[in-house]
């Protein structure tokens, strides 16, 4: 199986809109298979195409609280949602950041699933807060924007400070 490689802020591409899946197939089944394979290797328990370049609306979610349930969702649209919540947030994109996002604790949403079919998730805690945060990946929309602009440069900064040790640490090794 293929590790997809992980986008990582402040890449423009997790800016980018995702496109509906004309039709699920093969093709689109294998991108589902490598999306799992990455975001479990990875320790994550939700990601986007978009989060591995791939500017598709296709969800990948582990649900905890089923024993690790492999949940493939294409082409969400939500039909409801209720009753707010904060609870603390991270993204595979944002490496070892978290935050407090405010998300419904209910959601109820149509989609696709792995084999082509219409479905309906009815969702609440966690895996409610989960969906919320891998539809907004697919237009572009990123956690720390549901941020205050305080809380947002503090992560943002953070991010630049392990960017250029990264980049030193490089530039030692070559």
């Amino acid at each position: 199986m293929k590790l997809l490689k992980i986008l990582q802020y402040p890449n423009k591409n997790l800016r980018k809109n995702s496109k509906p899946v004309k039709e699920v197939n093969k093709y689109i089944q294998n991108i589902v298979d490598q999306m799992f394979y990455t975001m479990i290797s990875e320790n994550g328990i939700g990601l986007s195409g978009i989060q591995v370049n791939i500017p598709l609306q296709i969800i990948t979610i582990l649900d905890t609280k089923k024993f690790n349930k492999k949940i493939t969702i294409i082409n969400p649209k939500i039909i409801k949602k209720k009753k707010k919540i904060l609870k603390i947030e991270g993204c595979l994109s944002f490496p070892n950041q978290q935050a407090i996002v405010p998300r419904y604790k209910y959601l109820e949403i149509e989609a696709l699933n792995y084999f082509g079919k219409n479905i309906k998730i009815y969702a609440k805690s966690l895996l409610s807060i989960c969906i919320q945060h891998e539809i907004d990946h697919l237009s572009g929309k990123l956690f720390i924007d549901h941020l205050s602009t305080l809380k947002k440069n503090i992560i943002k900064k953070k991010i630049e400070k392990i960017n250029k040790k990264i980049c030193k640490q490089k530039l030692i090794n070559n």
